[in-house]
């Protein structure tokens, strides 16, 4: 999880409140979508989730919300637990957090003793170091294993370096041998990895701790040729991820530049920008996403940016919005913004754990959140496309290429707490943009539009409980993840998106030549 300085408003339950107060019954919204070419395109695993370090005792403001949902204590056999991974079919998790410097590994000879993480105001982030017990590392990947997950393992990125004397700057070059310990036995079990992370919010000004720019470069190569020679096919050799902080153009310029090509494959940021529930507060964390893009492009073509860590609020969300229906407002429109960029990756902090888990931290039954993930996981396909409207921003639309069906994916967001929506979807088919526009076309099929609306129980959008076409999703007798079946729709007609709703929608015979 991300720690930051500064404490989010305390009342960050006035993401409640900041909806657009429309005074009209309803309106009529024509969405374009331009099916010509794709502007970006996800990973396969788009969606992702994190499992942190942290144990019981991580406390803020008050409370305690951590319970027994980290990495070393997380009840690893709890039926919901599995059945939700399951439910992807190859979810990405994310091992790491701010902890993640701290963890040294059961295994080899380059450490002599192994801590248990304590309570102490005078270790990083208010915690003595912990290690990683082997047996452990083996229940994890089991669990890994059966559910059918894309490993991403944050390794300790401090190990062998010393705090400066005057500032957080760690100095010193990267110890590398309690990794590699710890990469060979995992090869040894046969551990499937699909990437290796270096370090937890170490750049730019870093929190709690930082690195120079140069010498973090230094040791990701140093990681990098680690990674080729105890994997020597590629075909099954893990990425190399990294500085997994906020990001800082100079620092992560200069990054680029001295860890030269073919390094990084994945170079992985973090975002923890939730605001009042307003989209032009939303809006402004675009330009974090365009400026990294430019910045991969000019410096690091070879790399694809990655959301390595985002919990919408920081230090363990808040308590009364995080796991609840309103939080889709800025998950799901997090996910349409940050693919329109170009990134491959948007790993959600937490899968469990704190108050922002897509699964209940006490009961592992899912929060609304983790039915929009899974949906966005089923429907939306890699190829973005350019989508477009004519109305306020409080209606959010994103459209990709349908994931293993023809045509296209939308995502319709409305953020309004008073106005429904009635979209007529457009196709622009013009190949030119740049030249005399051409008229668009009412797209009207032959096939029968599948919709998929949530909305909160009883309206209430601070409820945990989300409603799936007017049935709320709720577990099955054994335990296992509802099925979440469409309504069937008219394809002449227009898209009814109701107040303060999500509503996924799949047009199969959308002619999109980007999707063919």
């Amino acid at each position: 999880m991300a720690t930051v300085k500064l404490r989010l408003f305390s009342a960050l339950s006035i993401f409640l409140l900041s909806y657009c107060l429309c005074f009209a019954a309803a309106e009529d919204v024509r969405v374009t979508v331009r099916g010509v070419t794709s502007v970006a395109k996800t990973d396969d695993t788009f969606i992702c989730a994190t499992l942190d370090w942290w144990p019981s005792t991580k406390c803020d403001y008050g409370q305690c919300p951590w319970g027994q949902a980290g990495i070393l204590n997380l009840d690893l056999n709890n039926k919901i637990l599995a059945n939700a991974v399951r439910a992807f079919g190859n979810l990405r998790i994310r091992i790491g957090g701010s902890l993640q410097d701290q963890v040294v590994y059961q295994v080899g000879h380059a450490v002599k003793k192994f801590p248990h993480f304590k309570r102490n105001d005078t270790g990083l982030f208010g915690f003595t170091r912990g290690s990683l017990p082997m047996h452990r590392w083996n229940q994890l990947n089991k669990l890994f294993n059966q559910t059918g997950v894309k490993l991403t393992f944050g390794l300790n990125a401090l190990f062998g370096k010393h705090k400066s004397n005057d500032s957080d700057l760690w100095l010193g070059n990267w110890n590398p041998k309690n990794a590699r310990d710890l990469m060979e036995y995992t090869i040894f079990q046969g551990h499937k990895i699909d990437s290796y992370e270096l370090g937890n919010e170490l750049c730019g000004s870093g929190v709690s701790a930082r690195l120079d720019a140069v010498q973090y470069s230094k040791d990701i190569i140093v990681l990098k040729k680690l990674v080729d020679k105890l994997y020597p096919d590629p075909k099954t050799r893990p990425a190399v991820l990294g500085p997994a902080g906020f990001y800082d153009q100079q620092w992560f310029n200069t990054f680029f530049e001295a860890t030269g090509p073919n390094v990084v494959q994945g170079v992985t940021h973090h975002i923890y920008n939730l605001g009042a529930g307003d989209p032009y507060f939303l809006d402004q964390i675009a330009q974090t996403y365009r400026d990294l893009s430019v910045s991969i492009k000019e410096f690091a073509p070879w790399a694809g940016p990655w959301v390595g860590e985002s919990g919408g609020a920081f230090n363990s969300g808040g308590k009364d919005v995080s796991h609840t229906f309103a939080n889709g407002f800025w998950y799901l429109d997090q996910l349409g913004m940050t693919s329109t960029f170009n990134h491959k990756v948007f790993c959600r902090q937490a899968l469990i754990g704190g108050n922002y888990g897509l699964l209940n931290t006490t009961s592992f039954i899912p929060n609304p959140d983790y039915y929009g993930a899974l949906l966005w996981h089923r429907l939306m396909g890699k190829e973005v496309l350019v989508t477009t409207h004519n109305t306020t921003p409080y209606l959010r639309a994103y459209s990709h290429c349908s994931r293993n069906k023809p045509g296209i994916a939308l995502l319709l967001i409305n953020m309004s707490n008073q106005t429904t929506f009635s979209v007529t979807v457009e196709n622009d088919d013009n190949l030119y943009p740049s030249s005399r526009k051409l008229k668009n076309y009412i797209y009207g099929g032959t096939e029968k539009r599948e919709e998929y609306h949530l909305t909160p129980k009883d309206g209430n959008i601070q409820s945990d409980v989300v409603l799936l076409n007017g049935t709320p999703l709720k577990l099955t007798s054994s335990l296992d993840i509802p099925e979440m079946k469409p309504i069937y729709a008219d394809s002449s007609s227009p898209i009814t998106i109701a107040p303060d709703s999500f509503v996924y929608v799949t047009i199969k015979d959308f002619k999109a030549p980007a999707c063919a």
